[in-house]
């Protein structure tokens, strides 16, 4: 049997790991809220009272968005990969950022393969504090093999399938995110496949995280990567309105 999420631990985690983002906004919404109460002219209260009603939407709608994601959709059900005809792995790889929710749950899909678990994590690169809290909250899967994104210690052509689920948004660097992906490439078998879940940088993600979406990268962006990595894209779609799933091939793989 597969670990059951707890319910709303998807919301939860992110309201945990980013506390200091929702201390700042109650702080700067009660700024406003006594600004209009007690010093603002009264000309001037209707502005204040929009935009506090805007600051409360735009938090309120990013975490309904995020439970809807994390909590609700199938994201961790994995039902959105039985649609892709992948075929029958003997080694997977899952590819992490730091914080894996996703192993457990990958080797319970594929019981019957070897899961080579990979963590490219560098406090130095990746400075994201929200990681750091989640590492100290959650252990890493057993056997967790610390990587650096350019150095896979993988012999060519040893993995079927290869995962990259919601970490290699995390790279900041474009060429180190390219060089990434080549050496997912490398470890790749000449039939082999690559799972890559994102969130991007789109008007629905835009709408639900405000500036917050800026951290994702556009279609446009994802698209320069996989070509300059020598990925052809096989199938990409929606598994909700906010994450895209791509499933990348080696050139010349015929899907």
């Amino acid at each position: 049997m597969g670990q059951l999420r707890k319910p709303f631990q998807g919301v939860v985690n992110i309201i945990r790991f980013n506390w200091h983002f929702y201390v700042l906004a109650g702080v700067f919404i009660i700024t406003l809220v006594l600004a209009a109460l007690f010093l603002v002219q009264a000309s001037l209260q209707t502005w204040f009272n929009v935009t506090i009603l805007l600051a409360v939407l735009n938090i309120l709608v990013s975490l309904l968005v995020s439970w809807y994601v994390y909590d609700y959709s199938d994201l961790y059900e994995f039902t959105w990969l039985d649609k892709v005809k992948l075929p029958k792995a003997d080694n997977i790889a899952n590819i992490n950022a730091g914080f894996d929710e996703t192993s457990i749950l990958i080797k319970n899909k594929f019981m019957e393969a070897k899961l080579n678990v990979f963590d490219f994590y560098d406090p130095l690169k990746h400075t994201e504090v929200s990681i750091k809290r989640a590492r100290k909250a959650y252990p890493p899967y057993p056997n967790t093999i610390r990587i650096q994104t350019t150095n896979i210690p993988m012999q060519n052509g040893t993995i079927d399938i290869a995962f990259g689920l919601l970490s290699a948004h995390e790279i900041r660097s474009a060429k180190e995110r390219t060089d990434f992906f080549k050496e997912v490439n490398r470890i790749l078998m000449a039939e082999g496949w690559f799972v890559v879940v994102e969130h991007q940088r789109d008007l629905a993600n835009m709408l639900a995280f405000s500036l917050g979406a800026f951290h994702f990268y556009s279609k446009k962006e994802w698209s320069k990567t996989f070509r300059e990595a020598s990925f052809e894209t096989a199938d990409s779609f929606k598994i909700t309105p906010f994450l895209t799933a791509y499933i990348l091939k080696k050139n010349g793989n015929t899907p």
